[in-house]
């Protein structure tokens, strides 16, 4: 049995060195740094994010896949800028590069517009990599660019048809455009994004918003959301945040009717959340980055040879 940890000594220190410039980062913008809890009473309602569960008292409560709802409370009540580094869980998620702890830095910017974002965004890539520029490029561009279809009017038959010819179909039944999208982008498309630099991908279809503001563009609904993709592997995922709480109740309750009917399980409402947005959410910008991908990408640079997420973990879920 193994018990020495899976990262050198060497990458341990590497790893220290980029907590250190993420810190000093957000110092130098007089951002916060809180913590926010890891056990919470509701999570996501994402459809491709299973939760780890515990009780206390017999009351349900969530390990955090991000700690999202936290910070939006913690912005509302008049927190201004704040940025967090934390654990984070998803269950099932395991792999070269997953494990189903990891860790997050997730930030949030009131008065933000999402293109003074994504400019922060490539001030802090450059800080941690010195990577090059990156390159702007939109969903549907590079659906045409890798695909030759367009995601926003194609019908779920054509993305079948073209799941099909690409060698890729699901097992299950009574899957939508969204899934044979997300099916078309992790197995064709992401392998070659960001090679030469990083890759912004924006204007995702508005059914992908999450929890981001939606506006039309051309008769087209699109998510106020981008994407980053460095050496054919997704970063980061940044919002125009939603701020209005009846549109993120139906949201949440859209995504349970979903959970319920492929057999996944209801996910407690957050109306802590609910009446923060009541209270009113200042209109912000916000992101959640990879930390762990983060330096597994620093360490490539650096000439460290490593293959997988493992290579930058003490002790990753087959070790401990």
């Amino acid at each position: 049995m193994s018990w020495k940890p899976t990262a050198s000594f060497e990458i341990l220190h590497l790893r220290a060195e980029v907590m250190s410039k993420l810190r000093g980062f957000f110092a130098k913008r007089n951002i916060l740094e809180v913590e926010t809890p890891l056990l919470y009473g509701s999570t996501a309602t994402d459809l491709q994010l299973t939760s780890f569960t515990s009780c206390y008292l017999q009351r349900l409560l969530f390990l955090q896949t991000s700690p999202e709802f936290s910070m939006k409370r913690l912005l509302a009540a008049g927190s201004g800028p704040i940025y967090q580094i934390t654990k984070a869980f998803r269950n099932g998620e395991s792999g070269r590069l997953h494990n189903p702890e990891f860790t997050m830095l997730e930030w949030y910017r009131p008065s933000f517009s999402l293109e003074q974002f994504r400019d922060e965004m490539q001030a802090l890539l450059f800080c941690v990599l010195a990577n090059k520029k990156p390159e702007h490029v939109t969903y549907g561009d590079i659906f045409q660019r890798y695909l030759d279809v367009n995601p926003h009017t194609a019908s779920l038959e054509a993305l079948m048809n073209c799941a099909k010819n690409q060698g890729l179909m699901f097992d299950e039944a009574d899957k939508d455009r969204d899934a044979y999208l997300d099916l078309l982008m992790s197995h064709c498309i992401e392998p070659h994004l960001g090679w030469d630099c990083p890759m912004f991908i924006s204007d995702f279809p508005a059914s992908q918003a999450s929890l981001s503001k939606v506006r039309e563009v051309d008769g087209l609904f699109l998510a106020q959301r981008f994407e980053v993709y460095i050496d054919g592997m997704e970063v980061a995922n940044a919002y125009y945040e939603l701020t209005d709480p009846n549109e993120q109740q139906l949201r949440f309750e859209s995504d349970n009717k979903k959970r319920e009917k492929l057999g996944l399980s209801v996910i407690p409402v957050d109306h802590h959340l609910l009446a923060a947005l009541e209270h009113g959410l200042p209109e912000s910008s916000g992101a959640a980055l990879g930390v762990d991908r983060l330096v597994f990408l620093a360490a490539k640079r650096a000439g460290y040879k490593i293959e997988s997420i493992n290579d930058v973990l003490i002790f990753p879920v087959d070790y401990v």
